[in-house]
């Protein structure tokens, strides 16, 4: 009998030790609130930081510009709020890679009002692969803080901004990369967002 409660103690503390080794990790803030440490600018735009927020803007050239983390990520929850001032057309990217300012892979868009924020397009390859229904572009706040939700995972990408969720995605080509997490400014100049609260968490 003894044996026996023995044996059964040490099936469950072996699955317990598998259990937790699967388990996602904890999120971990990737903007420290005080420099861009961490991260890396490509291009001539703006990125600053001010009171604790991340700013991105305008520069004199008006291009595209990019701010992407030095790590890598593959299968991850982001979650981070943004407030677009201006303009306030950008995005956040992942599983992406840059050469100067071309970037390959795929964007979370935040963008003005009827534009499509929380959908994903491919950049310099397929455009748009999918686009939130036009009743949930009311989900966006203009010009006040919003709470966007990333999740990726294999080959599946969903968005939530501000707990609706805009899209949920399939795609095998997702499913084969890995890089980067990447926030965009758009070109055309005038554009200016305000971005807080970056944590991500890691997923098995």
């Amino acid at each position: 009998m003894r044996t026996t409660s023995l044996v059964a103690a040490a099936v469950c503390a072996l699955l317990l030790l598998f259990a937790g080794d699967g388990a996602a990790q904890e999120s971990v803030s990737i903007f420290n609130g005080r420099d861009l440490d961490g991260w890396t600018i490509h291009g001539t735009e703006l990125w600053y930081v001010e009171d604790g927020e991340l700013i991105c803007a305008s520069g004199p050239d008006a291009q595209y510009g990019y701010l992407r983390t030095d790590a890598t990520y593959t299968d991850f929850e982001l979650t981070l709020e943004f407030k677009q001032e201006a303009d306030g057309n950008s995005g956040v990217f992942f599983r992406s890679t840059l050469d100067g300012v071309i970037i390959t892979g795929w964007q979370a868009e935040v963008a003005p009002p009827g534009l499509f924020s929380g959908g994903i397009y491919e950049s310099y390859g397929r455009g748009w692969l999918i686009q939130p229904e036009p009743e949930k572009d009311s989900a966006l706040r203009m010009g006040e803080w919003n709470a966007m939700r990333i999740r990726v995972v294999g080959s599946r990408v969903t968005t939530w901004l501000n707990g609706t969720e805009m899209i949920d995605l399939v795609d095998e080509k997702i499913g084969a990369a890995t890089g980067h997490i990447v926030l965009q400014i758009h070109d055309g100049g005038g554009i200016k967002v305000r971005w807080k609260n970056l944590r991500l968490r890691e997923l098995s």
